[in-house]
């Protein structure tokens, strides 16, 4: 690095030079090296592939319009204000913008001040008045103020912004991810409830079987074989309802997390069947989904800091000018600190350029200019796969009605046979194997339609997701916080004061 600095005296006239370097700043201000970042053109058609609604979304409803179970509101909100990773992000927030008061730190000129005091005495010889050494008494101040020719201050400025919009970005992804995850894990709650309670039911059907059979087995009735398969379809029975049992503790454990809490039981009253879902769920147009959802919008706000980073990697190749100076007073004796000839002060343009580091430099550049790119193919990989999980999460919806009725005919096929075969086996016409066939099958078309209720839910949140549900472009992220929920956040006692969302989310 080559330094060299143009002293300027007092009696040199220092205001033309102030003026001249005002006047080169000024016209030199609007230039920064480096491209300027421009959003990439991305080809979007004028409609999904799935859905033909023009203008309406599903994604403009709030979350508490979507899911109107006051149930799974109370957890969502719980989510909202106690989950740990949300906070993580709140904090993640902080720091970048903490970064950016420190980059913005960089136009503004740097002032030091530093005193000298020889306590223990001196030797003598050093008794020039207005001259700092480590032997005399003095106080100065130093200025460096760096004159961003090249832009190099104002690219990292613009790189700063960009982090600080990417991370706002992630903590809207962990907001609209908390939302969903919590209504997929409550429905999951309701569906385990159910499959419990069919589970309950056979196994109590599959017990009066084997009961019945133990009296047909001693009067010579039925075979053992007969017993036999009775036993192993109760016991079926008994193995299922262990393990949902297993599954739905674990759920609630898995919720917890979420809500920011130790595991505990959940409250979740109600049934799949009496949620209020939407009519129609419409996925808008495909130009929406780049302006909302938090991923893309957090990649694209990554790929403008990168950009900007160009410019301050080439920036860095050439010379530095700055303003520097310091001004002081100084004596061998205390008594004339304040003195005249005590004090001292130079002012200068100071000059700096890389030399056996422009190698280096210039290869920085070129790591910068390949990480943009891969901000870039970043950017147009979570393009892609948005529009893919839009795309999956209607055909999911479509197909879903149709393989629910289909299931809801079944059960009720399989209830009327299993009348049937009830009585044609009091009636003695058939054996009780038609009865156990009957029972299995609708147990385990019981089983399937329940799961299959809970997917049609899963799908509508999943495609709400998918279209950064929640938030319209340019929407402030507060919103996400109903006014009333805010509201009983305040008059809540109980809750800590550690569990109040920033209203600037």
């Amino acid at each position: 690095m080559l330094r060299h600095n143009y002293n300027i005296s007092q009696h040199s006239k220092p205001i033309f030079v102030w003026l001249a370097i005002l006047h080169c700043y000024l016209l030199l201000s609007s230039c920064a090296m480096g491209p300027d970042y421009v959003r990439p053109d991305i080809p979007v058609e004028n409609q999904f592939r799935l859905s033909h609604d023009e203008g309406r979304s599903i994604a403009n409803l709030s979350w508490w319009e979507l899911f109107q179970d006051e149930n799974l509101q109370k957890l969502i909100h719980q989510a909202l204000t106690g989950n740990k990773e949300l906070k993580q992000a709140e904090a993640n927030v902080e720091e970048m913008r903490a970064r950016l008061g420190t980059a913005f730190m960089d136009f503004l000129p740097s002032l030091e001040a530093d005193a000298n005091a020889p306590v223990m005495g001196t030797l003598g010889g050093f008794l020039l008045s207005g001259f700092p050494t480590p032997y005399s008494y003095f106080g100065r101040t130093s200025m460096n103020w760096e004159i961003d020719i090249w832009g190099r201050i104002r690219r990292n400025n613009e790189a700063a912004r960009a982090d600080l919009m990417a991370r706002e970005e992630f903590r809207r992804g962990i907001v609209l991810m908390l939302i969903s995850a919590v209504a997929q894990s409550y429905f999951d709650l309701l569906q385990f409830k159910e499959q419990l309670e069919i589970a309950h039911r056979a196994l109590a059907s599959w017990k009066e079987s084997v009961d019945i059979s133990h009296a047909q087995l001693q009067g010579g009735i039925i075979s053992r074989l007969d017993l036999d398969q009775f036993q192993a379809e109760y016991s079926n029975a008994a193995a299922r309802v262990a393990e949902i049992k297993r599954r739905l503790v674990q759920k609630e454990n898995e919720l917890s997390v979420l809500l920011g809490k130790n595991p505990h039981t959940i409250v979740y009253d109600g049934s799949l069947v009496e949620q209020t879902i939407p009519v129609e769920v419409p996925a808008g147009i495909p130009s929406e989904l780049l302006q909302r959802r938090p991923d893309i919008l957090q990649a694209e706000k990554s790929l403008a800091a990168a950009t900007a980073r160009i410019g301050a990697t080439k920036a860095a190749r050439f010379p530095k000018f700055s303003v520097t100076g310091f001004l002081g007073v100084a004596s061998p004796a205390l008594s004339n600190l304040l003195l005249s000839n005590s004090e001292f002060g130079v002012g200068g343009l100071g000059l700096a350029g890389p030399i056996f580091n422009a190698s280096s430099l210039g290869f920085e550049q070129r790591a910068a200019e390949a990480r943009a790119k891969q901000a870039l193919g970043q950017y147009e990989q979570t393009i892609l796969v948005a529009f893919k999980e839009v795309e999956d999460a209607l055909i999911a919806i479509q197909t879903v009605k149709d393989q629910m009725l289909a299931q809801k005919k079944q059960v009720e096929a399989l209830n009327s046979a299993l009348q049937i075969a009830d009585l044609r086996y009091k009636g003695g016409i058939t054996s009780y194997v038609d009865v156990l066939l009957a029972k299995r099958n609708l147990f385990d078309a019981e089983f399937s339609l329940s799961t299959t209720q809970r997917f049609h839910l899963v799908s509508i949140v999943q495609l709400y997701k998918a279209l950064g549900g929640g938030w319209l472009p340019n929407q402030d992220a507060a919103s996400l916080i109903p006014v009333s929920a805010r509201d009983d956040n305040k008059m809540d006692d109980t809750r800590s004061s550690e569990g109040v969302v920033d209203p600037n989310m």
